[in-house]
């Protein structure tokens, strides 16, 4: 690739990683808002809400993993139109592997059975700091959470 086609990829890159983290993070904030909004609302037991909360972290990641599964998707598709990059090892070239992929890259589970080349090489290492960052901010809601509706439990003793 010469310098002005290797400039131009690597911008291309650079825009489709900010839509990545700010879409990801967009998505991860609307859930937990909006879960944090119902469960004031919900008028369920303490167990209940942490189940919830639990389920709109896990709906958040889904969410993610499945955007970036669609990118990879797209760009695997335009790798015969351009080169950009695609996912090489055991893979069939359906839209599953896009998705088995990016949650192994989500997870920073890396099993290595797949791996990328080109553009997208770039972009699973911030899948991967996505992932990071997105289960972080979900273990900190959840802590708060749990730490608002702990003292709601009852004890054995009342």
């Amino acid at each position: 690739m010469n310098g002005h086609a290797g400039l131009v990829s690597l911008i291309i890159t650079l825009v489709v990683a900010a839509l990545m983290v700010g879409s990801c993070v967009l998505i991860h904030y609307e859930t937990l808002r909006t879960a944090s909004v119902l469960m004031r609302k919900l008028t369920i037991r303490p167990r209940a809400r942490i189940l919830f909360v639990m389920a709109a972290a896990f709906v958040a990641h889904s969410l993610e993993v499945w955007f970036c599964a669609l990118i990879f998707f797209v760009i695997g598709d335009l790798a015969g139109m351009g080169g950009m990059g695609d996912i090489a090892g055991t893979f069939a070239g359906g839209f599953y592997d896009y998705l088995y992929f990016s949650t192994v890259s989500y997870t920073s589970l890396g099993i290595g059975d797949l791996y990328p080349t080109g553009v997208l090489q770039l972009l699973t290492g911030v899948e991967s700091l996505i992932g990071l960052v997105m289960i972080a901010w979900t273990g900190s809601f959840t802590y708060l959470a749990m730490e608002k509706f702990w003292s709601l439990h009852r004890t054995r003793t009342d």
